[in-house]
């Protein structure tokens, strides 16, 4: 199965960085373009399945990406934002706050619900906790039965999950643009 991880398009805190401290950014008008590429870029098709992040901007993302195709979208807190390289010390900004469930539920009533850990997120739990949810969400992708999965999140946890299946070393210099894809073989 191959998992295609695509980052979020262009957020309010990422156009001004001084946003970081908002909560719940949204794409930006050229955001919502990126994501409409993508479209063009990975059409798809109503036997697809998204898997993506309870954040606004990537939810946004899925939504303009997907726009009249019936493919499933299932929002879960195991590709939520996740730091980069992860630090003890380092706390959850409150851009990458996640949504509660009813939250997701309400603003995006088409997308399905899934998953653990909608109180916390993955953003800062130790690195076994995330391996245990990343794997546990890996275990699930393949029982779908499909080819691929695309999975709509942030560049650290992209990053993350990606070092983890690639038993490699990644830093912060592998985190892709908005709109970026990997492709990871699982």
């Amino acid at each position: 199965m191959e998992l295609v991880f695509v980052r979020h398009g262009e957020g309010e805190h990422t156009e001004k960085p001084d946003r970081l401290h908002n909560l719940h950014p949204e794409l930006t008008i050229r955001g919502e373009n990126q994501a409409r590429k993508l479209q063009e870029t990975w059409p798809l098709v109503s036997e697809d399945f998204l898997i993506v992040s309870p954040t606004v901007r990537t939810l946004q993302t899925a939504a303009h990406w997907s726009e009249g195709i019936p493919c499933r979208v299932m929002v879960n807190p195991a590709v939520g934002p996740r730091m980069f390289p992860q630090k003890k010390e380092w706390e959850t900004l409150p851009c990458d706050q996640i949504l509660t469930k009813d939250r997701a539920a309400e603003d995006f009533p088409d997308f399905h619900l899934g998953g653990k850990r909608w109180a916390e997120g993955i953003n800062e739990i130790p690195e076994k906790e995330f391996v245990d949810a990343a794997s546990e969400l890996i275990h699930w992708c393949k029982q779908l039965g499909k080819d691929r999965v695309f999975v709509v999140t942030h560049d650290g946890t992209m990053t993350a999950y990606r070092q983890w299946m690639e038993r490699r070393t990644l830093t912060r210099k592998d985190f892709p643009k908005e709109t970026g894809w990997i492709r990871v073989n699982v």
